[in-house]
Parts: structure tokens; C-alpha cells; sequence
């Protein structure tokens, strides 16, 4: 029988009983659950197009960027054991990567030898302690790896750094702040972060995105619409590229991460419909990354056995009125005008060129939606043939306007939290409009 202190404390109780991170897992902890050790077992068998280059990289002697990563992966999926052994060697000398050097002491694990196993360790847990008071994204969820890999090996280290990273930082500070319409996650972030969320639930069963559905359901179509619409063309393959500050050679590293974070996204939850479109976007040979860089990150998290629908069907428009962000492509097209506005700023790309403004300047359309130039007051004109949005930028943030629109009541209207005014049009439609701050008169 349950006490009744219990069933009065409900969700309190239920989450410090779901909290208990023990951790008694056999290696491997990290990445690497029973299904997706099949699946990179069955593609090694199926001699699959990423192993085949994978293995060529490897059997040749190419430089890995991420040595110990590239080697301990390769011997996972069943490489060879001398691939391991260079994976430690890597590890107990020049490596000072502590993702890595966790991801070689689970991966690892039973090539190395009780001296080898604790000098690891040690290593491992002095940069473990180094890095205890950096709260960035990519070294919250390095520390996290590193502490689900020493667990039982090294007491005391993996509890504090969990509650640390899941309650005090997950939960205490990022939930509360999406909520509050902050971006707190910046896009060259959610790899790191879809890595944490994989440890976590694989070891904890603990989904963290549990916090703020809404957020992160949407977070596949953002990142969809979050990179420019032309390819970047390198030597191994095409990439798409993130949102960059400026118009500068595309950065190598943050392409190979973002596409990490999507076929990540979609090994995640694969049941989502926004993660199969995402699905549909990722999964062209195109974009395949055969690089050194590149090639162990997607043989890790690709499935190519996933089925995906077509991002032809995903909205040309991103808008999340809570923050402020804004984002519209003119088509599906390499060659579509896109635009995103968030608190950083305003971005227009045309013609194979990124444009950083200070302020719009012209009316912009872009397939249904047109951009327009605001200021209160301001007249424009309503002119659409079929169903259509107007996006007002450059107002007031979350402030109240009235809009008059001819033959039509006064509307009282309200901005997002970026300054934007959405104005749908369900159907064809022509007329003469007026924004102005309440109360004022013609």
C-alpha cells in the first residue's frame, strides 16, 4: 500500500524517484545503445556507402581531426582492435579532448588494462575538475560524458556532476529560459546538446526535452530553415551552411556539426513527423559527408534505413512570436531569397550573398509572405491574389498597435517579442491599410 505522504506529494515525489542517477550500465554508456550498435554492425556487414568510406579513410592511414573519436568509433563497429589500441594510445598521450578521451575509455573498455584503465581515469577526472566551472553548452555535455563513463570506476565524481548539469543547469536555468522567450541554445550549440540528451536518456531513461515540448518539437523545422538556402561545394562532398554573422568563407567544422545535429535530431526521435521531414532533408548523397572530419559523425547517427518525408511540404516560414525569431525562404530552390531576424540581428540572402541590416528598407516577398518596412504610423497597401502574410518589421516589441484596413473594423494588434506584426490573408484581397499607435486619430 502507497502512503498517502506519497500521493499528496505527487509529481514532487515521482520526479525525485525518476532523478536517481546511479548508473549501472555495462560499457558502452555513451551513444552507443544495443539498437545502434546493430545498426553500425549491420552496416559494416552491408559494406554500406558510409562504411565503405569510413573504412578507406581508416585503412589508409588518413589523418583523423578527431583521432580518438574516429579510432574508437571504428573499432566499435567492429574495425579491429588495432584501431582500438590506437584510440588509447591517442588517449593516455597527446589527447586532451575530455569528449573524446571519455568516449575512448567506454568504447574501449575491454582493450584496456587495469593500469591503463586507471591512468585513463585519472586523466580523465583532472580535466573533468578543470572544467567544473564552465557553463558552455559544449563542455556541460563533455563533463556529462566524461562522468557517465568514470561511473564506478572513480567514486563520487558521476553524482554531483549529473545533478549539477540536470537540475541545476538543464532544468533550473535553460527550461525556465526558453520559456520566458529567451534563446539561450545557439544553433552552433545543439549538436553538444542533442549528445547530452542522447546520454542522458540512454542512461537515465530521462527525456529533457520533457521540460518544454513545444520548443523542442519545433526545433527540427528551425533547423531546417536555419541554413542558407545554396549548398557550400567542398572537395569531399556538398554541406549545407548554418546561420553565419557575415558573409566569410563557410566554417568546415559548424557545417559537419550542423548536420550532425539533424541526423542526430532524427536517431532521437524518430516517430516525429517534424524529424522526418527532417529525415527527408538530410538523407541525400549528395550531402553525405565522406571528409576525415566529416565521415565519423555520419556513419555514427545516419540511418539510412529511416523513411522521410519530403521538405518540399515543410512551411517556407519559421515564427516563433515568444522570441522573436523570423525566418522565410522564397521557395525550396538553391537559388530562393531567404530571411532571418532574431535578437542578433536581421540577415537577407540574394543572389548567392549575405546582407547584415540594420533596418529593412524595401518591401521583400518571399513565395506567400512579403516584408515590410514599419513605423507607426504607416499606411501600405493590401494587394494579394491568394492566401498570403504580411510581416511588419522593425515596430515595437510586444507593443499594442490599431490597424485600420478599409471597409473593416479597427483591429487592435499586437507585436512579438522582436518587434514583428503578423498579418495573415486568407484569401484575395485588396485594400488600403493603416497602423497607428491606440487612440490616435486620422
Amino acid at each position: 500500500m502507497i502512503p498517502v505522504f506519497l500521493l499528496l506529494a505527487g509529481p514532487w515525489i515521482s520526479q525525485t524517484v525518476a532523478d536517481d542517477y546511479r548508473i549501472e550500465k555495462d560499457h558502452p554508456r555513451l551513444l552507443a545503445p544495443a539498437r545502434r550498435l546493430r545498426l553500425l554492425q549491420r552496416e559494416r556487414e552491408r559494406q554500406s556507402i558510409r562504411w565503405l568510406q569510413f573504412d578507406a579513410l581508416m585503412g589508409t592511414g588518413a589523418e583523423m581531426p578527431e583521432k580518438g573519436f574516429a579510432h574508437a568509433l571504428y573499432f566499435l563497429a567492429g574495425g579491429g582492435q588495432a584501431h582500438g589500441r590506437q584510440a588509447i594510445q591517442w588517449a593516455l598521450g597527446p589527447g586532451g579532448d575530455l569528449r573524446q578521451l571519455a568516449l575512448v575509455f567506454d568504447w574501449c573498455q575491454r582493450l584496456l588494462t587495469a593500469a591503463e584503465r586507471d591512468r585513463l581515469a585519472g586523466k580523465i577526472r583532472a580535466l573533468l575538475e578543470l572544467a567544473a566551472l564552465d557553463e558552455t553548452v559544449p563542455v556541460l555535455r563533455s563533463r556529462l560524458m566524461a562522468a557517465v563513463a568514470l561511473a564506478g570506476h572513480q567514486e563520487g565524481v558521476a553524482e554531483p556532476v549529473l545533478r549539477k548539469t540536470v537540475d541545476e543547469w538543464w532544468r533550473g536555468q535553460v527550461i525556465p529560459a526558453l520559456r520566458a522567450g529567451r534563446n539561450v541554445v545557439a544553433q552552433e550549440d545543439f549538436y553538444p546538446l542533442i549528445e547530452l540528451f542522447h546520454v542522458v536518456r540512454d542512461n537515465f531513461e530521462i527525456d529533457l526535452r520533457e521540460g518544454y515540448p513545444k520548443y523542442f518539437a519545433n526545433l527540427p523545422l528551425f533547423h531546417i530553415l536555419a541554413h542558407y538556402p545554396a549548398p557550400y561545394p567542398a572537395p569531399e562532398n556538398d554541406y549545407r551552411v548554418p546561420v553565419m554573422k557575415q558573409h566569410v568563407e563557410p566554417d568546415r567544422l559548424q557545417a559537419v556539426l550542423g548536420r550532425a545535429a539533424g541526423l542526430s535530431m532524427v536517431a532521437f526521435d524518430t516517430n516525429s513527423q517534424e524529424n522526418q521531414f527532417l529525415q527527408g532533408w538530410l538523407i541525400q548523397d549528395r550531402f553525405l559527408m565522406r571528409g576525415p572530419l566529416g565521415i565519423p559523425y555520419e556513419f555514427l547517427w545516419a540511418n539510412p534505413y529511416q523513411p522521410g518525408l519530403s521538405y518540399y511540404h515543410v512551411p517556407l516560414v519559421f515564427h516563433d512570436k515568444r522570441n522573436g525569431r523570423l525566418l522565410l525562404r522564397s521557395s525550396w530552390e538553391e537559388d530562393a531569397i531567404w530571411f532571418y531576424q532574431s535578437e542578433g540581428g536581421r540577415q537577407l540572402f540574394r543572389d548567392g550573398r549575405i546582407e547584415n541590416l540594420a533596418e529593412l528598407k524595401q518591401v521583400i516577398q518571399l513565395g506567400p509572405s512579403r516584408l515590410l518596412p514599419a513605423a507607426s504610423p504607416m499606411r501600405f497597401d493590401v494587394d494579394v491574389e491568394e492566401r498570403a502574410v504580411y510581416y511588419l518589421v522593425g515596430l515595437k516589441p510586444e507593443s499594442r498597435y490599431d490597424l485600420e484596413i478599409d471597409d473593416e473594423q479597427i483591429h487592435e494588434v499586437r507585436t512579438d517579442a522582436g518587434g514583428v506584426l503578423d498579418l495573415p490573408f486568407p484569401m484575395p484581397r485588396k485594400a488600403r491599410a493603416w497602423l497607428h499607435e491606440p487612440g490616435m486619430a486620422r
